[in-house]
């Protein structure tokens, strides 16, 4: 009978472990249309979650807030605390006493999660972190984020620190309603500061078509997080995910949400919208990974994504207007790109690169087109070819007469960064000298100028 007992006691103790591992297991999810707030899939969105580096996108509604009052600028030089310089990974680096502008900590914030150009903002705006928080906390209510409650400005771990799929994707709303001169910035997939580019660490931007942007976040208790936007044919959609078990599930959790929202396969649930849903919270957080220690030391020891393998989006779905979506190029993803922030023009140049299987799709319809052009009787060929020469001809004509040369400048075939241009090694010392930093622009002579040789009536003459 006590081998029995024991034998029972062993397989309840290996039982409650499962089902506490299972517990663990689960993630909150949110998928809502931007435009009417129509909720497209639903997840346990209102369950109590640590939000890790999620929080920086209340860091950034509080920043665009303070440019809107006038209270920064975007030109504004802050200076770097202690405090903020001893800030733990992810961050820029920064030292005490340097200083960063408002616009570079945006973007660091946006592109690289920096915890100490978050901190360096929260204490220029409230005096102090805490101050910060309290503040946040409070704007967030204010918005309906009554399952939100904010300790610090970076997202590290704290046990009072809390938040839903629901608020997340209600604050991301916000952003875009609020601050849509400010929202280009999310778009950005890389920052160029002090003499060295920072590759941006959302794969959601860089991999999925129509990607807008928005906010990474990790810890141990949080899981792998992710608040995204995308937009195809004006279809504009907000997704959240809370505790993914890995960098890489975060993503594909992500990239089917958006599939089916963009596919219209979620009539399920056309009958709820973000305004009209609960905004409190249900439960207490659970602990996803199993690294780090509860209850307030569990800081992310590495990089939020440097344990990702490459993340690459496939479509899994085969409904017509979503295929011709997902294989087609956003207008989002042009290499050159000018876009309003802050009442200002500026240029962003973006990878001309495409996804594998919009490049295999191009080659299938060049190989085609090949192929008709073959067909195509010789005749036809010469006339289109002699109607090119004599314009050709004739705009040579008109620059020889005016004693002008015809320039064609080169497009852009590709760049560093998606998201802000990386000047070359001959252009460093111009950007350098640069105030915006991120937004380097090249002059006229890092252009690639083709002439074409002008040739004099005389010549002309005597050729033909």
């Amino acid at each position: 009978m006590k081998i029995v007992k024991h034998i029972l006691l062993i397989l309840t103790a290996t039982g409650l472990m499962l089902v506490s591992h299972a517990a663990t297991a689960r993630h909150a999810a949110l998928l809502i249309d931007a435009d009417s707030g129509n909720v497209l899939y639903e997840l346990e969105a209102n369950q109590s979650w640590y939000p890790a580096s999620l929080t920086k996108l209340m860091t950034l509604y509080m920043t665009f807030s303070a440019l809107e009052s006038g209270r920064l600028r975007l030109n504004d030089q802050l200076n770097v605390s202690s405090h903020a310089a001893r800030q733990p990974t992810s961050k820029l680096g920064l030292r005490t006493w340097d200083s960063i502008s408002v616009e570079d900590a945006i973007l660091a914030i946006i592109t690289r999660s920096a915890n100490d150009a978050a901190v360096v903002l929260g204490e220029r705006i409230a005096g102090s972190e805490q101050q910060f928080a309290i503040q946040m906390t409070s704007t967030a209510h204010t918005l309906g984020m009554y399952g939100s409650h904010f300790m610090n400005a970076t997202g590290l771990p704290h046990d009072w620190q809390t938040t839903t799929a629901h608020d997340m994707a209600l604050l991301a709303l916000k952003v875009k309603q609020n601050f849509p001169q400010y929202y280009p910035y999310f778009a950005a997939d890389s920052l160029y500061f002090n003499g060295r580019e920072y590759r941006g660490i959302n794969k959601f931007v860089a991999n999925y078509p129509g990607a807008e942007g928005m906010k990474t976040g990790y810890t141990c208790g949080s899981g792998y997080n992710l608040v995204a936007s995308a937009n195809q044919y004006g279809k504009r959609l907000i997704g959240v995910v809370l505790g993914g078990k890995s960098s890489a599930e975060r993503y594909q959790h992500m990239f089917t949400m958006m599939d089916i929202g963009f596919s219209d396969q979620s009539g399920s649930y056309r009958s709820k919208n973000i305004n009209t849903m609960s905004k409190n919270s249900v439960g207490t957080p659970p602990y996803q990974l199993s690294c780090g220690h509860r209850p307030s030391s569990h800081y992310a020891s590495r990089h939020e994504d440097d344990d990702d393998h490459h993340v690459r989006y496939v479509a899994k779905t085969s409904h017509s207007r979503f295929h011709a979506a997902s294989i087609s190029r956003p207008e989002s993803t042009r290499a050159i790109t000018k876009i309003r922030i802050a009442g200002k023009t500026k240029t962003i140049v973006k990878h001309a690169s495409e996804p594998k299987h919009a490049a295999k799709s191009n080659k299938n319809s060049r190989n085609v087109s090949k192929k008709s052009a073959k067909t195509t009787s010789k005749t036809k060929v010469a006339t289109a070819s002699s109607k090119i020469s004599k314009k050709t001809a004739a705009k040579s004509k008109q620059s020889a007469k005016s004693g002008k040369t015809t320039q064609v400048v080169a497009k852009a075939s590709s760049s560093h960064g998606k998201g802000y241009y990386a000047p070359t090694s001959k252009d460093k010392k111009t950007a350098s000298s640069a105030k915006n930093k991120s937004y380097y622009k090249p002059d006229s002579s890092s252009k690639t100028v083709a002439k074409s040789a002008v040739k004099s009536k005389r010549s002309t003459k005597t050729k033909s």
